[in-house]
């Protein structure tokens, strides 16, 4: 259930109130705050504080909104931290000191506590309670949200929707550069020092650098997502979009993960991961997603994805450190949203993808048309050999196809029915690259 579904009286399991900073100093009160007593609950998400004569619960936090607790939510302050280097490293990454509790925060943003809480929720910020915590950017930021709203250029369940999808984007982007890049990094360059003294001058000098690079990846990721959006034929086909889906999955993962030690099955995923995210984006797809074992990528049309495919066998099986692969490919219509797709077409990749041989590429019968349709495979290798026979005759070029298709058995899947899958292979020698 996302927030903009919720009952706004009954907050989300684990949600809070504020941004995940899980130690603040003591919680202030705001000037004028009483200790509510009573009344309605709302989704204030443990603020605890009310101003004096307050009416209501919508509109600007100050003078005439309410912000009680709701009675089964934990109200579990933040302890202050004693670890100087952290709140020097706070600083540093936020760029401003500690000034705010979540309800002075949402008061002095102008925006209501309510609301605020959605917000804070949506980028996946933890409760602290009434902790003194945030920042300026933390107002600014929320006076940016609710300013988009007011203006009309977006709806308050829409700027949820991108509060929610930065915070799980970002958050993710963190945990690895935390995981993977800094942690590799910050080992101790002489014996002596610990890695904690290392760690600030490093962030330091990285931390500028980062983030003008995630602004210009941003930035091109966004031009190109324009330019597919605009390019759309009609302004349903911006929403539902026919698109080819793709899975590929490793074959025996789960019994790999019981014979490899942990760093060991780490670095396959990672180059199992690298490697697709590779070769997708070099050949004009687009990654949706890994899951370990499994990656989710789409391309605007079939010969895309099949080239897309056939490397992925190509380049895999070569590789004698990783198991067997398979791979199946679905075209049609397809649902998106917050960079992820979903559907019938999504569900019957992944279908082909369970029943695929070992090495193999399964599509579908809407892929397979497609692929004839475009020219970038015959209907029939009969047909093929036909044509080859008719041109050389003739004195002609014979037609190029890049790909074959043979039919396999018609088989039941669990909720799509009876389908026919087809086999795909590559027809003419590849090219390296």
């Amino acid at each position: 259930m996302t927030v903009d579904d919720a009952d706004p009286d009954r907050p989300e399991p684990g949600s809070g109130t504020g941004p995940g900073h899980r130690s603040g100093t003591a919680a202030e009160d705001a000037s004028g705050a009483e200790d509510p007593s009573g009344g309605e609950h709302s989704s204030g998400g443990g603020s605890g504080e009310r101003p004096a004569g307050a009416e209501g619960r919508s509109g600007a936090a100050g003078e005439g909104a309410e912000y009680p607790t709701p009675h089964h939510v934990v109200d579990h302050t933040a302890e202050p931290t004693d670890d100087p280097l952290a709140i020097r490293l706070e600083q540093l990454i936020l760029g401003a000191e500690r000034r705010y509790t979540p309800f002075q925060a949402a008061r002095t943003a102008g925006v209501s506590m309510d609301l605020a809480s959605r917000f804070w929720r949506a980028m996946g910020f933890a409760d602290i309670g009434q902790a003194k915590a945030l920042t300026e950017a933390d107002v600014l930021a929320l006076r940016r949200l609710a300013g988009l709203v007011e203006a009309g250029l977006l709806s308050e369940p829409m700027a949820v929707q991108v509060a929610r999808s930065t915070g799980q984007t970002t958050a993710r982007l963190a945990e690895w550069q935390i995981d993977s890049f800094l942690e590799g990094l910050t080992e101790p360059p002489e014996p002596g020092m610990t890695r904690t003294e290392v760690t600030y001058p490093l962030v330091e000098l990285l931390l500028p650098e980062l983030q003008e690079f995630l602004v210009y990846v941003w930035r091109r990721q966004l031009a190109a997502a324009t330019g597919r959006v605009v390019q759309a034929a009609d302004d349903e086909e911006m929403v539902d979009r026919r698109l080819a889906v793709g899975f590929a999955d490793l074959v025996g993962f789960t019994r790999l993960t019981r014979r490899l030690e942990e760093e060991e099955l780490g670095e396959l995923v990672e180059a199992f991961e690298t490697t697709c995210a590779d070769l997708v984006a070099a050949h004009g797809g687009r990654l949706i997603k890994t899951l370990g074992d499994e990656v989710l990528y789409a391309a605007d049309d079939s010969g895309t994805a099949a080239e897309i495919g056939v490397r992925l066998i190509e380049t895999l099986s070569q590789d004698e450190t990783m198991p067997a692969l398979r791979v199946g490919i679905a075209f049609g219509t397809v649902a998106t949203r917050m960079g992820d797709v979903f559907g019938t077409t999504v569900n019957l990749a992944s279908r082909l993808t369970s029943i695929a041989p070992k090495d193999a590429v399964l599509v579908d019968g809407a892929f397979a048309e497609e692929l004839t349709r475009t020219g970038e495979a015959p209907v029939s290798e009969t047909r093929a050999a036909e044509d080859a026979a008719r041109a050389e005759k003739e004195g002609e070029t014979p037609p190029s196809y890049r790909f074959g298709l043979q039919p396999m058995w018609q088989r039941p899947v669990r909720g799509l029915g009876v389908i026919e899958p087809w086999l795909l292979t590559r027809r003419t020698p590849r090219i390296p690259g």
